[in-house]
């Protein structure tokens, strides 16, 4: 039996100079600043950073809710994708599709974000687009010619740092700077973080239940830190590992209200279950959603999960 090999199962390849070849290829979808019959959401791309070439997707609902015959303020959500730091963009049709349901469903401002991948940048560079994201919606409230959906129909008051796997990740750590960022008027009334990306170096029951899973067996998810995480360290970095005691323990009680959603089946459960146990020992108000059954990332290619992860998102915001 030949040997498991992290980047063949991902299709990618680690150059000399410590670039990525990405043969993955996710299928992926322009932006749409017009509406189409059936479309829930229209959406248009805007540079976040010429020189980190990092940029942005908004996201507005096509059908705009009315109080008194007025345009009522949506909440406005700042989301981050999937992908392990490696892989996949705002671009990707499932990415795509999940904000566009986001920005229709809740309804909602959707700001999705395009950060800087690994291990081209890592971390923390991933948390500094992150940061530059938050300080662009806040820039764009309180610019008279600021970006109009989110000036116009956006809630400075009402504002949700939505993160899924390696984004759960950023948004965590994002929310522990909040206070440092000085955002009024924008205000992040709560944190969704689903199905996390955390790790360590000891292993957990789940990590070594789902070792060989098809989709994410353990010698990718290593294989991801290994790319993203700053060079000479390891998987017990805070940025991997927050659970340990560290002086980031007395900024995780600054959190806002946090939803943690997560599935059974993921390798990564136990420790998503086990950041709930984290976030309540620190004094955060936490709404854990668990579902027994279910996958890494089974939201994005099963709409009815999909549907049941933006009403529990919807639940929570409203």
């Amino acid at each position: 039996m030949s040997k498991f090999d992290p980047y063949n199962h991902l299709s990618i390849i680690l150059n000399p100079d410590g670039t990525l070849t990405r043969n993955y290829n996710a299928p992926t979808v322009n932006s749409s600043p017009e509406p189409t019959p059936g479309d829930s959401a229209v959406s248009k791309d805007v540079t976040l950073n010429v020189e980190k070439k990092s940029w942005l997707r908004i996201y507005r609902p096509t059908k705009l809710p009315s109080n008194d015959n007025m345009v009522a303020r949506l909440p406005i959500i700042i989301y981050f994708h999937h992908g392990g730091w490696i892989l996949l963009s705002a671009a990707d049709v499932n990415i795509h599709t999940n904000c566009s349901q986001l920005a229709g469903d809740i309804p909602a401002i959707v700001v999705s974000v395009n950060y800087r991948l690994a291990p081209e940048s890592r971390l923390p560079e991933q948390y500094h687009d992150a940061n530059d994201a938050v300080l662009w919606v806040k820039q764009q409230i309180i610019d008279p010619k600021g970006e109009k959906w989110i000036r116009d129909y956006g809630d400075p008051s009402r504002c949700y740092l939505y993160g899924c796997g390696c984004g759960g990740n950023i948004v965590f750590n994002l929310g522990m700077k909040v206070s440092e960022l000085k955002l009024e008027p924008l205000r992040i009334q709560g944190i969704i973080m689903n199905q996390p990306t955390f790790g360590g170096v000891k292993r957990t029951k789940s990590e070594l239940r789902f070792a060989t899973d098809e989709l994410l067996p353990l010698p990718v998810v290593d294989l991801m830190w290994d790319l993203v995480l700053p060079k000479q360290t390891g998987r017990d970095h805070r940025y991997c590992n927050p659970l340990l005691e560290g002086p980031h323990k007395e900024a995780i009680g600054t959190l806002a209200k946090c939803l943690v959603i997560g599935f059974g089946g993921d390798i990564m459960i136990d420790r998503q279950q086990d950041l709930v146990i984290m976030l309540v020992n620190c004094g955060v108000q936490v709404d854990a959603r668990f579902d027994p059954v279910g996958f890494h990332n089974v939201d994005m290619v099963d709409s009815r999960r999909a549907s049941a992860v933006v009403n529990i998102v919807k639940e929570f915001i409203l």
